[in-house]
Protein backbone atom coordinates (compact mmCIF):
# COMPACT_ATOMS: atom_id res chain seq x y z
CA UNK A 1 0.00 0.00 0.00
CA UNK A 2 2.45 2.26 0.78
CA UNK A 3 4.37 1.31 -2.52
CA UNK A 4 1.67 2.53 -4.44
CA UNK A 5 1.19 5.82 -2.28
CA UNK A 6 4.21 6.39 -3.14
CA UNK A 7 4.15 5.39 -7.37
CA UNK A 8 0.79 7.61 -7.05
CA UNK A 9 2.71 10.68 -5.55
CA UNK A 10 5.08 10.75 -8.19
CA UNK A 11 3.27 10.17 -11.09
CA UNK A 12 1.44 13.03 -9.87
CA UNK A 13 4.34 14.92 -9.52
CA UNK A 14 5.61 13.59 -13.13
CA UNK A 15 1.96 15.14 -14.80
CA UNK A 16 2.45 18.21 -13.08
CA UNK A 17 6.07 18.85 -14.33
CA UNK A 18 4.89 17.97 -17.59
CA UNK A 19 2.00 20.59 -17.26
CA UNK A 20 4.20 23.15 -16.11
CA UNK A 21 6.42 22.87 -19.06
CA UNK A 22 3.90 22.86 -21.39
CA UNK A 23 2.04 26.26 -19.79
CA UNK A 24 5.31 28.25 -19.66
CA UNK A 25 6.18 26.77 -23.29
CA UNK A 26 2.90 28.15 -24.69
CA UNK A 27 3.70 31.67 -22.41
CA UNK A 28 6.91 31.79 -23.96
CA UNK A 29 8.27 31.53 -20.55
CA UNK A 30 10.64 27.91 -21.20
CA UNK A 31 12.49 26.57 -23.98
CA UNK A 32 11.16 23.74 -26.16
CA UNK A 33 13.47 21.27 -27.73
CA UNK A 34 12.52 21.33 -31.67
CA UNK A 35 12.41 17.76 -33.58
CA UNK A 36 14.65 17.69 -36.41
CA UNK A 37 13.91 19.37 -39.70
CA UNK A 38 13.69 15.50 -41.41
CA UNK A 39 11.33 14.20 -38.49
CA UNK A 40 9.26 17.42 -39.17
CA UNK A 41 8.97 16.48 -42.35
CA UNK A 42 7.88 12.93 -41.90
CA UNK A 43 5.22 14.06 -39.70
CA UNK A 44 3.70 16.70 -41.75
CA UNK A 45 3.44 13.99 -44.16
CA UNK A 46 2.01 11.77 -42.54
CA UNK A 47 -0.52 14.19 -41.77
CA UNK A 48 -1.21 15.20 -44.93
CA UNK A 49 -1.42 11.37 -46.25
CA UNK A 50 -4.22 10.90 -43.37
CA UNK A 51 -6.33 13.85 -44.20
CA UNK A 52 -6.11 13.32 -48.39
CA UNK A 53 -6.94 9.24 -47.37
CA UNK A 54 -9.62 10.09 -45.67
CA UNK A 55 -10.99 13.15 -48.32
CA UNK A 56 -10.31 10.05 -51.33
CA UNK A 57 -12.33 7.38 -49.34
CA UNK A 58 -15.26 9.63 -48.49
CA UNK A 59 -16.25 10.82 -52.35
CA UNK A 60 -15.49 7.43 -53.38
CA UNK A 61 -18.11 6.27 -50.93
CA UNK A 62 -20.12 8.79 -52.28
CA UNK A 63 -19.51 7.29 -56.11
CA UNK A 64 -20.15 3.76 -54.92
CA UNK A 65 -22.92 4.47 -53.07
CA UNK A 66 -24.75 8.25 -53.87
CA UNK A 67 -28.01 7.54 -51.11
CA UNK A 68 -26.36 8.77 -47.96
CA UNK A 69 -29.38 7.40 -46.14
CA UNK A 70 -28.28 3.97 -47.44
CA UNK A 71 -24.51 4.54 -46.05
CA UNK A 72 -25.85 5.33 -42.66
CA UNK A 73 -27.43 1.60 -43.04
CA UNK A 74 -23.88 0.23 -44.47
CA UNK A 75 -22.04 1.65 -41.62
CA UNK A 76 -24.51 0.47 -39.13
CA UNK A 77 -24.31 -2.93 -40.30
CA UNK A 78 -20.22 -3.00 -40.89
CA UNK A 79 -20.42 -1.61 -37.46
CA UNK A 80 -22.68 -4.25 -36.41
CA UNK A 81 -20.32 -6.68 -38.14
CA UNK A 82 -23.97 -8.10 -39.67
CA UNK A 83 -24.29 -8.33 -43.55
CA UNK A 84 -26.41 -5.48 -44.76
CA UNK A 85 -29.74 -7.14 -46.94
CA UNK A 86 -29.70 -7.03 -50.22
CA UNK A 87 -31.24 -4.80 -52.34
CA UNK A 88 -32.30 -3.75 -55.91
CA UNK A 89 -29.98 -0.89 -57.64
CA UNK A 90 -31.26 1.61 -59.72
CA UNK A 91 -30.87 0.09 -62.71
CA UNK A 92 -32.65 -2.91 -61.56
CA UNK A 93 -35.73 -1.06 -60.55
CA UNK A 94 -35.23 0.59 -63.83
CA UNK A 95 -35.26 -2.83 -65.77
CA UNK A 96 -38.08 -4.31 -63.82
CA UNK A 97 -40.39 -2.04 -64.53
CA UNK A 98 -39.18 -1.87 -68.38
CA UNK A 99 -39.63 -5.29 -68.39
CA UNK A 100 -43.36 -5.49 -67.23
CA UNK A 101 -44.22 -2.39 -69.32
CA UNK A 102 -43.55 -4.51 -71.88
CA UNK A 103 -45.01 -7.56 -70.92
CA UNK A 104 -48.57 -5.44 -70.43
CA UNK A 105 -48.05 -3.98 -73.92
CA UNK A 106 -47.52 -7.37 -75.51
CA UNK A 107 -43.90 -8.71 -76.44
CA UNK A 108 -44.92 -9.28 -79.54
CA UNK A 109 -45.45 -5.33 -80.37
CA UNK A 110 -42.36 -3.52 -81.37
CA UNK A 111 -42.84 -1.20 -78.44
CA UNK A 112 -43.14 -3.91 -75.65
CA UNK A 113 -40.55 -6.14 -77.02
CA UNK A 114 -38.16 -3.34 -77.10
CA UNK A 115 -39.01 -2.31 -73.59
CA UNK A 116 -37.98 -6.01 -72.69
CA UNK A 117 -34.88 -6.07 -74.38
CA UNK A 118 -34.33 -2.65 -72.78
CA UNK A 119 -35.07 -3.60 -69.37
CA UNK A 120 -32.73 -6.91 -69.77
CA UNK A 121 -29.97 -4.60 -70.63
CA UNK A 122 -30.86 -2.36 -67.69
CA UNK A 123 -30.30 -5.40 -65.75
CA UNK A 124 -27.23 -6.24 -67.08
CA UNK A 125 -26.29 -2.76 -65.77
CA UNK A 126 -27.26 -3.37 -62.33
CA UNK A 127 -25.53 -6.62 -62.18
CA UNK A 128 -22.01 -4.73 -63.72
CA UNK A 129 -22.58 -1.87 -61.23
CA UNK A 130 -22.48 -4.48 -58.07
CA UNK A 131 -19.60 -5.80 -59.41
CA UNK A 132 -17.80 -3.00 -59.42
CA UNK A 133 -18.64 -1.54 -55.97
CA UNK A 134 -17.56 -5.16 -54.16
CA UNK A 135 -14.44 -5.00 -56.07
CA UNK A 136 -13.59 -1.31 -55.07
CA UNK A 137 -14.71 -2.16 -51.32
CA UNK A 138 -12.50 -4.46 -51.10
CA UNK A 139 -9.48 -3.82 -53.43
CA UNK A 140 -9.32 -0.03 -52.57
CA UNK A 141 -11.71 1.48 -49.54
CA UNK A 142 -10.74 -1.41 -47.48
CA UNK A 143 -6.48 -1.27 -47.50
CA UNK A 144 -7.45 2.61 -47.01
CA UNK A 145 -9.74 2.18 -44.16
CA UNK A 146 -6.99 -0.40 -43.04
CA UNK A 147 -4.25 2.69 -43.00
CA UNK A 148 -6.82 5.18 -40.82
CA UNK A 149 -7.91 2.88 -38.36
CA UNK A 150 -4.33 0.62 -37.95
CA UNK A 151 -1.02 2.26 -39.13
CA UNK A 152 -2.07 5.78 -38.67
CA UNK A 153 -3.71 5.22 -34.94
CA UNK A 154 -0.27 3.84 -34.17
CA UNK A 155 1.96 6.67 -35.40
CA UNK A 156 -0.70 9.09 -33.24
CA UNK A 157 0.07 7.01 -30.36
CA UNK A 158 3.66 7.04 -30.74
CA UNK A 159 3.93 10.69 -31.69
CA UNK A 160 1.71 11.46 -28.47
CA UNK A 161 4.12 9.34 -26.75
CA UNK A 162 7.06 11.68 -27.99
CA UNK A 163 5.55 14.80 -27.18
CA UNK A 164 5.31 13.47 -23.71
CA UNK A 165 9.46 12.10 -23.50
CA UNK A 166 9.82 15.75 -24.95
CA UNK A 167 8.44 17.87 -22.57
CA UNK A 168 9.61 15.40 -19.41
CA UNK A 169 13.59 16.48 -21.26
CA UNK A 170 12.59 19.79 -21.08
CA UNK A 171 11.75 20.03 -17.68
CA UNK A 172 14.52 18.38 -16.96
CA UNK A 173 16.57 20.94 -18.66
CA UNK A 174 14.95 23.52 -16.46
CA UNK A 175 15.33 22.15 -13.40
CA UNK A 176 19.24 21.45 -14.03
CA UNK A 177 19.69 25.37 -14.91
CA UNK A 178 17.85 26.19 -11.45
CA UNK A 179 19.87 23.39 -9.52
CA UNK A 180 22.75 25.31 -7.33
CA UNK A 181 23.57 23.18 -4.56
CA UNK A 182 25.79 20.03 -5.84
CA UNK A 183 23.99 17.13 -4.86
CA UNK A 184 20.72 18.75 -6.57
CA UNK A 185 22.60 19.33 -9.73
CA UNK A 186 24.19 16.29 -10.06
CA UNK A 187 20.84 14.06 -9.42
CA UNK A 188 19.24 17.26 -12.43
CA UNK A 189 22.55 16.04 -14.28
CA UNK A 190 21.59 12.12 -14.08
CA UNK A 191 17.73 12.95 -14.84
CA UNK A 192 18.61 14.64 -17.83
CA UNK A 193 21.05 12.11 -19.23
CA UNK A 194 17.79 9.80 -18.78
CA UNK A 195 14.87 11.86 -20.18
CA UNK A 196 17.51 12.33 -22.87
CA UNK A 197 17.67 8.65 -23.99
CA UNK A 198 14.53 7.61 -23.54
CA UNK A 199 13.56 10.85 -25.69
CA UNK A 200 16.09 9.97 -28.55
CA UNK A 201 14.88 6.26 -28.15
CA UNK A 202 11.10 7.81 -29.05
CA UNK A 203 12.26 9.63 -31.93
CA UNK A 204 13.71 6.84 -33.68
CA UNK A 205 10.72 4.57 -32.67
CA UNK A 206 8.73 7.80 -34.34
CA UNK A 207 10.79 8.30 -37.18
CA UNK A 208 10.59 4.42 -38.24
CA UNK A 209 7.26 4.47 -38.31
CA UNK A 210 6.77 7.49 -40.29
CA UNK A 211 9.49 6.31 -42.96
CA UNK A 212 6.52 3.33 -43.23
CA UNK A 213 4.13 6.00 -44.77
CA UNK A 214 6.53 5.40 -48.15
CA UNK A 215 5.36 1.88 -48.26
CA UNK A 216 1.98 2.95 -47.05
CA UNK A 217 2.06 5.18 -50.51
CA UNK A 218 3.31 2.06 -52.40
CA UNK A 219 0.13 0.36 -51.82
CA UNK A 220 -2.13 2.61 -52.30
CA UNK A 221 -0.63 2.98 -55.84
CA UNK A 222 -1.09 -0.83 -55.88
CA UNK A 223 -4.88 -0.34 -55.04
CA UNK A 224 -5.45 2.85 -57.05
CA UNK A 225 -4.54 1.05 -60.30
CA UNK A 226 -7.11 -1.92 -59.08
CA UNK A 227 -9.96 0.39 -58.96
CA UNK A 228 -9.11 2.04 -62.51
CA UNK A 229 -9.06 -1.46 -63.91
CA UNK A 230 -12.59 -2.37 -62.17
CA UNK A 231 -13.35 1.12 -63.36
CA UNK A 232 -12.66 0.28 -67.01
CA UNK A 233 -13.78 -3.15 -66.85
CA UNK A 234 -17.09 -1.42 -64.92
CA UNK A 235 -17.81 0.89 -67.91
CA UNK A 236 -16.23 -1.85 -70.74
CA UNK A 237 -19.64 -3.77 -70.14
CA UNK A 238 -21.74 -0.87 -70.05
CA UNK A 239 -20.77 -0.02 -73.45
CA UNK A 240 -21.14 -3.61 -74.91
CA UNK A 241 -24.51 -3.95 -72.97
CA UNK A 242 -25.44 -1.20 -74.47
CA UNK A 243 -24.17 -1.78 -78.27
CA UNK A 244 -25.98 -5.10 -77.84
CA UNK A 245 -28.64 -3.68 -77.35
CA UNK A 246 -28.67 -1.31 -80.25
CA UNK A 247 -27.95 -3.67 -82.33
CA UNK A 248 -31.30 -5.20 -81.48
CA UNK A 249 -33.06 -2.27 -81.66
CA UNK A 250 -31.42 -0.87 -84.86
CA UNK A 251 -34.23 -2.49 -86.87
CA UNK A 252 -36.83 -1.41 -84.70
CA UNK A 253 -39.38 1.29 -86.42
CA UNK A 254 -39.26 5.13 -85.40
CA UNK A 255 -42.53 6.12 -86.53
CA UNK A 256 -43.93 6.19 -83.33
CA UNK A 257 -41.60 9.63 -82.82
CA UNK A 258 -42.17 11.11 -86.68
CA UNK A 259 -45.70 10.89 -85.63
CA UNK A 260 -45.36 13.26 -82.52
CA UNK A 261 -43.38 15.73 -84.64
CA UNK A 262 -45.76 15.51 -86.93
CA UNK A 263 -48.73 16.35 -84.61
CA UNK A 264 -46.56 18.93 -82.83
CA UNK A 265 -46.35 20.69 -86.64
CA UNK A 266 -49.97 21.18 -87.01
CA UNK A 267 -50.10 19.16 -89.78
CA UNK A 268 -51.57 15.96 -90.87
CA UNK A 269 -50.96 13.00 -88.90
CA UNK A 270 -49.36 11.01 -91.12
CA UNK A 271 -47.01 8.34 -90.01
CA UNK A 272 -43.64 8.89 -92.32
CA UNK A 273 -40.62 5.90 -91.14
CA UNK A 274 -37.16 6.18 -91.25
CA UNK A 275 -34.52 3.97 -91.18
CA UNK A 276 -32.84 4.02 -87.98
CA UNK A 277 -29.25 4.15 -88.16
CA UNK A 278 -26.94 1.49 -85.65
CA UNK A 279 -24.35 2.95 -83.62
CA UNK A 280 -22.52 -0.01 -83.24
CA UNK A 281 -19.02 0.49 -85.15
CA UNK A 282 -18.12 -2.83 -85.10
CA UNK A 283 -20.93 -3.65 -87.47
CA UNK A 284 -20.93 -0.25 -90.09
CA UNK A 285 -19.93 -2.20 -92.96
CA UNK A 286 -22.07 -5.24 -92.39
CA UNK A 287 -24.98 -2.71 -91.51
CA UNK A 288 -24.68 -0.56 -94.88
CA UNK A 289 -24.46 -3.66 -97.31
CA UNK A 290 -27.58 -5.01 -95.82
CA UNK A 291 -29.15 -1.63 -95.99
CA UNK A 292 -28.02 -1.25 -100.07
CA UNK A 293 -29.30 -4.51 -100.49
CA UNK A 294 -32.99 -3.87 -98.93
CA UNK A 295 -33.02 -0.69 -100.44
CA UNK A 296 -32.36 -1.90 -103.85
CA UNK A 297 -34.99 -4.29 -103.99
CA UNK A 298 -37.74 -1.88 -102.86
CA UNK A 299 -36.03 0.55 -106.04
CA UNK A 300 -36.24 -2.60 -108.18
CA UNK A 301 -39.64 -2.92 -107.21
CA UNK A 302 -41.12 0.87 -107.96
CA UNK A 303 -39.51 0.67 -111.36
CA UNK A 304 -40.82 -2.34 -112.42
CA UNK A 305 -44.64 -1.25 -110.95
CA UNK A 306 -45.23 -5.10 -110.57
CA UNK A 307 -45.66 -7.03 -106.75
CA UNK A 308 -43.63 -8.85 -104.20
CA UNK A 309 -43.87 -11.17 -101.42
CA UNK A 310 -42.75 -9.37 -98.26
CA UNK A 311 -42.42 -10.71 -94.55
CA UNK A 312 -43.76 -8.35 -92.03
CA UNK A 313 -41.12 -7.81 -89.80
CA UNK A 314 -43.11 -6.09 -86.39
CA UNK A 315 -46.50 -5.43 -85.78
CA UNK A 316 -47.89 -2.15 -87.03
CA UNK A 317 -51.35 -0.08 -86.38
CA UNK A 318 -52.98 1.77 -89.01
CA UNK A 319 -52.51 5.48 -87.98
CA UNK A 320 -55.60 6.67 -90.70
CA UNK A 321 -57.99 4.57 -92.77
CA UNK A 322 -55.64 4.49 -95.81
CA UNK A 323 -53.19 2.62 -94.17
CA UNK A 324 -52.69 -1.25 -93.66
CA UNK A 325 -52.57 -2.26 -89.61
CA UNK A 326 -49.75 -5.20 -89.90
CA UNK A 327 -49.11 -8.41 -87.71
CA UNK A 328 -45.40 -9.78 -87.21
CA UNK A 329 -44.17 -12.52 -89.29
CA UNK A 330 -47.64 -12.71 -91.91
CA UNK A 331 -46.94 -12.30 -95.52
CA UNK A 332 -48.71 -9.96 -97.72
CA UNK A 333 -48.37 -9.00 -101.35
CA UNK A 334 -46.93 -5.06 -101.93
CA UNK A 335 -46.84 -3.29 -105.20
CA UNK A 336 -45.31 0.48 -106.03
CA UNK A 337 -48.32 3.29 -106.50
CA UNK A 338 -47.17 6.56 -108.99
CA UNK A 339 -46.67 9.02 -106.73
CA UNK A 340 -46.98 7.31 -103.49
CA UNK A 341 -43.95 8.60 -100.94
CA UNK A 342 -40.79 6.46 -100.87
CA UNK A 343 -41.28 5.01 -97.61
CA UNK A 344 -44.55 3.37 -98.10
CA UNK A 345 -45.97 0.94 -100.16
CA UNK A 346 -49.54 -0.43 -101.26
CA UNK A 347 -50.14 -3.78 -99.01
CA UNK A 348 -52.44 -6.31 -99.69
CA UNK A 349 -53.92 -8.44 -97.85
CA UNK A 350 -56.72 -10.86 -99.33
CA UNK A 351 -59.40 -8.08 -99.74
CA UNK A 352 -57.92 -5.06 -97.55
CA UNK A 353 -55.45 -2.80 -99.00
CA UNK A 354 -53.77 -0.17 -97.56
CA UNK A 355 -50.24 1.44 -97.08
CA UNK A 356 -47.52 0.10 -95.20
CA UNK A 357 -44.63 1.38 -94.26
CA UNK A 358 -40.88 -0.41 -96.01
CA UNK A 359 -39.41 -0.74 -92.72
CA UNK A 360 -41.77 -3.07 -91.23
CA UNK A 361 -41.32 -5.56 -94.39
CA UNK A 362 -38.70 -7.86 -95.32
CA UNK A 363 -39.54 -8.57 -99.45
CA UNK A 364 -39.11 -12.46 -100.38
CA UNK A 365 -37.57 -13.88 -103.34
Amino acid sequence: MDFNVKRLAADAGTFLSRAVQFTEEKLGQAEKTELDAHLENLLIRAENTKQWTERIMKQTEVLLQPNPNVRLEEFVYEKLEKKAPARMNNHDLLGQSMIEAGNDFGPGAAYGNALIKCGETQKQIGGAEREFIQSSAINFLTPFRNFLEGDFKTILKERKLLQVKRLDLDAAKTRLKKARMPDARAAAEQELRMTQSEFDRQAEITRLLLEGVSSTHAHHLRCLNDFVEAQTTYYAQCYQYMVDLQKQLGSFPSSFANSNQSSASGGPSISVPTIPVSASLPSVSAGRSSSAATAGGFSELRSSNGSRKARVLYDYDAASSSELSLLADEVITVSSVPGMDSDWLMGERGNQKGKVPITYLELLN
